[in-house]
């Protein structure tokens, strides 16, 4: 199905190393914060479920598809999760491209449509993006795993 398109990518929800590593550490905690305690009968049980729960979500979040950018028809289509509404990229307005990093920050959370300052952010995760500018001066944001395939799909697709 991706050969349809010229470029497609899902990004998915859990897998940003940054909070990957930050639920590790707390179930970690966890285990540990049990392993520890003398008490066992009441409040160690309790960080043993904790922590195995951190481990639990982890795994799903893994798998669940935050986003999904496809670049077809003259278009940049990005499809959220389950209730949020497909935003639909037209490529004849767009003025400029730029590739670059999504934010200065370290740490970023994940966003779908975000509405901020003039710009329009999607990111799930990775360090990278591209930034459209359309006649109006409103700036697209799409963090991407992929910067150099989608830039050149958007390239191309404009040029057809």
């Amino acid at each position: 199905m991706t050969e349809l398109y010229p470029f497609h990518e899902k990004q998915y929800l859990g897998r940003d190393y940054n909070f990957i590593s930050i639920r590790m550490v707390m179930a970690i905690f966890c285990f540990i914060a049990y392993y520890w305690t003398e008490n066992r009968e009441r409040n160690g049980d309790l960080l043993l479920l904790v922590g195995c729960g951190i481990l639990f979500i982890s795994v799903l979040m893994l798998f669940l598809l935050h986003y999904r950018t496809i670049v077809n028809n003259k278009a940049v289509i990005l499809d959220g999760l389950w209730t949020t509404r497909l935003v639909k990229i037209d490529l004849n307005s767009i003025v400029k491209i730029e590739k670059g990093n999504y934010s200065t920050y370290f740490l970023n959370n994940p966003v779908y449509n975000l509405h901020r300052n003039g710009t329009i952010r999607f990111y799930a995760g990775g360090k990278d993006a591209i930034k459209l500018t359309d006649r109006d001066g409103l700036t697209y944001i799409i963090g991407t795993q992929k910067m150099t395939e989608l830039y050149n799909a958007i390239q191309q697709e404009i040029k057809n």
